[in-house]
This record gives C-alpha cells, structure tokens and sequence, in this order.
C-alpha cells in the first residue's frame, strides 16, 4: 500500500510568524511612546496667583462706565467694596424674595362655612319616604348655597427675617449686577421741568435696551415725574431699596450720590473688638 505523505501544515508557520510580529511590535512600541509622549500643562502655580486673579476680577468689576447729565460717558467710578464685593447668596437672596412677596399679600380673603352662612336650621324634608338623600340643612357643603369647607380666612402672611440677613440679601443682589455689567452710574439728572421725552433721550444715550432701576439720594419730583411715564423704568430712593426691585429690572443705574448712602444703610455691621 503506498504510504500518505505528512501534510504540511500551515500553523506552526502561522506561529512562527504571529510571534515574529509581536517581537517586533514590541521592539518598537517604546519608540512610539516616546514621540507621542505629551508633555504635562503646568496648573496656575499657587494660592498667591490665584488670589492675584481674583482680585483683578474683583477690581475690574468694582469700576463701572460714570455717564454724565446728558448721558455722555465721562469716565469710571469704583463703587464701595464693603457692598458690591459680596459673594452672592443665593438661598439668602431667596428668602428675601419671598419675605417680600409674602409681606405683601392683604390676606383678606374670606369664605363662610355651614355656620356662618344664614338660614338652614330647619330640616328640608323628612328623613325617609321621599326617595332623596337625607339632609337636615340646606346650608350644607353638598347642597347649593352652602358653607364652603376649608376655605380661605382672613390671616397673616407676613415673614420676619433678621436685619443683618435682609441686608447680607441686598448685597447678594447688588453685587450679582455688578458681576453682570449691569451697573451704570450718573453724576446728576438736570430736568427744568417734567419731560418724558427728555428721560427717554437720555436712558436712550446710556445705552439701556432693557427695564432699569434708577436709585435718587432724596425725593425729586421733577425727575420723578419725568420718569414715572417709561414703562420699564422706576423711581426709588436709596434708602428703600429693596430684593424685589433689584430682580425685576435688569440695569441699575445710581446716581452718584446715592452711593454713598446705599454704603451707609446696608454695610455689613462691623464687630466690636474683643476687650
């Protein structure tokens, strides 16, 4: 009988090779890892540069456009650190809002229950035999005309909230609108007489495109009544700011008088020396 011949088989020469490869892959990954190796970013160096870039935002921020009577930009004014270099806090800023809000609900509104409401002390029909449902009032909740069941009474929603708090929330505000660029600053406003025309052209040339909050150091009724007509602008002095007025409107716009009493009513109050 004629004898098989051994086949050659394909697989030890397909080791041999797979093997080859992978030495020589190896022998030049390191290679590879070299030239493609990133150098690492240095992070900022330290604490002191850090605080260095803090305080350079905080400055550039402290320091708004001054515009003057006509609405003419005549440089830069710092406004006082002690109010707008706050950390803005929001739960803080939160609460004030809704105290406000709340403060000024009336609280009047009122309902009668079953007892109130007159009439229906006698029973409307008898108990049985009329094929109804039974009823001794016809002031009942169910029945037309009838008491209401836990409905509104006259009461309080009034909220108190500590002094240093409602302050701490002005602040909060006050230094967000910095932080926005929202904040503008006016030398005086010169209205012989009210025109709301004049009060226009001159929000107009401060560059306002939105709703603004235009703080005065006293009562004026010649600026008041100049601007009491713009529908997106409102009057107040520097003493009543207040949380709901700063959120409502978009720029700020103080006259350069007033920010010396908004430093002096809402400055953080200062701790006594330890004796």
């Amino acid at each position: 009988m004629p004898t098989r011949k051994p086949k050659a088989s394909g697989k030890t020469t397909g080791k041999t090779t797979g093997k080859t490869a992978a030495k020589a892959n190896m022998a030049t990954r390191p290679a590879a890892k070299a030239t493609t190796r990133k150098t690492a970013t240095r992070k900022p160096a330290t604490r002191k540069a850090a605080a260095r870039l803090t305080e350079a935002a905080e400055t550039n921020r402290l320091q708004v456009p001054l515009f003057d009577a006509l609405g003419e930009r005549n440089g830069e004014v710092d406004l006082p650190e002690a109010i707008f270099a706050e950390t803005p806090n929001m739960p803080v800023m939160h609460q004030a809002y809704l105290r406000q809000m709340a403060n000024a609900r009336q609280g009047t509104a009122s309902t009668k229950t079953r007892g109130a409401v007159s009439g229906g002390g006698a029973k409307p029909y008898r108990q049985k035999g009329t094929g109804r449902a039974r009823h001794g009032s016809i002031r009942e909740p169910s029945m037309k005309g009838g008491g209401t069941v836990f409905g509104p009474h006259p009461r309080s929603y009034a909220q108190r909230m500590p002094r240093q708090m409602r302050r701490l929330a002005l602040r909060s505000a006050l230094s967000q609108k910095a932080i926005d660029g929202q904040v503008r600053v006016i030398e005086s406003f010169v209205f012989d007489e009210p025109k709301t025309k004049q009060a226009r052209e001159l929000m107009s040339a401060i560059g306002f495109d939105s709703s603004a909050l235009v703080v005065l150091p006293a009562p004026n009724y010649v600026v008041s009544r100049s601007f009491e007509n713009l529908p997106d602008t409102k009057i107040v002095l520097a003493r009543n700011l207040s949380i709901r007025d700063l959120f409502t409107h978009t720029y700020l716009l103080l006259s350069k008088e007033s920010i010396e009493l908004i430093e002096e009513n809402f400055s953080p109050r200062q701790k006594e020396d330890a004796k």
